[in-house]
């Protein structure tokens, strides 16, 4: 039995290693969308346009402007408009993302103590970037109301919110994306080797060979299984050195814990992409098989958004992800130093997924050949 999966294995080798598309399909696009994701997909807010409209001209309002105008990260350029109508064009035509209007009596309202409104126009088609810069806006406001209230000697609120951010304390964007990358890119590469595996021998037409040569049927997905797997873990590793010596996140937590878990994630996707190979009948077939399992697959991980914030259904669906449960591990070990009981308690889960998807492949796999 060794010497038949020996045999398999030194095979799918041999054919990765040939075959020129393999070789650059498992090379070039996981190291590009590592690169192209780390500064692409960005949760930062900057570089924004705003408009602001100042018919007041007093030293409240024009304190309050150039505060706002004072980011040159956040803000890149400043419109000045000459009334609401051009407030409302730049919103509409996207060439800016904030409006504010000072009304003329603002500074004025302010000064003999009465409350002082400006208006604050957002587009709501960026809800995300808007509801940042809406953040920023009311402390530049909070911050100047408390230095004003010094100013003229008035009583301050004895409570002050002071906030702090763990584990990511500069909120760092890279800090949070890689670590899940590292998840997703292993997915992909995993997912890729194997559901091409079988899909090839048939169109090649060496599948027939397979079938009539001394091997059994679980031999033959072993022998698909491990290539696979150990080729993706490998890449997996290298996207991991990437991410702590190219990009400089920290590894806080344990490298056992997390190649331990990652081997479970990944034997997880092998089986999916052995079933997915295993029911189609040509490369194209898997290609779109692949395509419809691994959008989803992402979408409901909680990679994007937050599971909490899903219909209840989708977060019962997202339990059989296995990216869903290696994202909280990946992010877990980075940033935080996940405990071994809490990486346990999230990698059994992709334990029984592997097991179950494996034998579906395997099930499968022995239908087809009768």
């Amino acid at each position: 039995m060794l010497t038949a999966i020996r045999a398999i294995l030194i095979k799918e080798f041999l054919s990765v290693w040939r075959d020129k598309k393999t070789r650059m399909v498992l090379i070039m696009p996981p190291l590009l969308q590592l690169f192209l994701f780390s500064f692409a997909a960005t949760l930062e807010v900057k570089n924004t346009t705003i408009s602001i409209l100042n018919e007041d001209q007093g030293p409240v309002a024009r304190e309050l402007v150039q505060r706002i105008s004072a980011s040159p990260r956040l803000i890149r350029k400043v419109l000045n408009p000459d009334n609401t109508q051009d407030i409302e064009s730049h919103i509409n035509n996207q060439k800016a993302l904030v409006g504010i209007h000072f009304p003329s009596d603002f500074s004025r309202r302010v000064m003999n103590g009465e409350s002082g409104k400006f208006q604050v126009i957002l587009d709501g088609r960026r809800s995300n970037t808007a509801s940042i810069m809406t953040g920023y806006l009311n402390e530049i406001v909070n911050t100047y109301n408390q230095e004003f209230a010094k100013e003229r000697g008035v009583l301050l609120a004895p409570s002050t919110l002071v906030v702090r951010h763990w584990f990511n304390p500069n909120l760092e964007y890279m800090w949070f994306t890689l670590p899940c990358l590292v998840a997703i890119l292993g997915q992909v590469i995993a997912l890729s080797l194997t559901s091409l595996a079988i899909a090839r021998e048939r169109e090649l037409g060496t599948f027939e060979q397979l079938l009539v040569s001394p091997v059994s049927s679980i031999q033959i997905l072993t022998g698909k299984t491990l290539p696979a797997l150990g080729l993706a873990f490998l890449e997996s590793y290298v996207i991991l050195f990437l991410v702590v010596f190219f990009f400089g996140v920290e590894f806080q937590g344990s490298l056992m814990l997390f190649f331990w878990s990652m081997l479970i994630f990944l034997l997880s996707i092998v089986g999916i992409g052995l079933f997915i190979s295993s029911m189609c009948k040509t490369q194209q077939q898997v290609v779109l098989g692949t395509f419809v399992y691994m959008v989803p697959a992402v979408t409901i991980s909680g990679f994007a958004t937050p599971v909490e914030n899903m219909p209840m259904f989708l977060q019962y669906l997202s339990e059989l992800s296995p990216l869903k449960h290696f994202l909280i591990v990946s992010k877990g070990l980075f940033l935080k130093d996940l405990p071994a009981p809490l990486v346990a308690q999230y990698t059994w889960p992709n334990f029984l997924i592997a097991l179950c998807t494996l034998m579906a492949a395997l099930w499968l796999f022995r239908r087809r050949m009768e």
